[in-house]
C-alpha cells in the first residue's frame, strides 16, 4: 500500500474539514447541525475525491512539449 496514491483525498477532506469548522466557529460555538456539517464535508471531501482516478503518467512522445529550433 503506498500512501503516496491517497494523500489527493486526505488532504481534501482536511480542507473540506478546515473549511466547515473555520465557518461552524464564527460564533464561538459549534452547534449539533454544524457538527453534522463538518462531518459530512469530511466524508464528502474523502469519499468524491478517492472516487476520480489519479491521472495516469505518460511517458509516449505525445506527452513531450514540441522541440522549438
Amino acid at each position: 500500500m503506498k500512501v503516496s496514491r491517497y494523500w489527493k483525498a486526505v488532504v481534501a477532506a482536511v480542507v473540506a474539514g478546515a473549511a466547515s469548522a473555520g465557518t461552524a466557529l464564527q460564533d464561538g460555538k459549534v452547534t449539533g447541525p454544524e457538527a453534522v456539517a463538518m462531518v459530512l464535508a469530511v466524508l464528502g471531501g474523502l469519499g468524491f475525491t478517492w472516487a476520480v482516478p489519479n491521472r495516469p503518467a505518460t511517458t509516449s512522445a505525445a506527452a513531450q512539449p514540441p522541440q522549438v529550433l
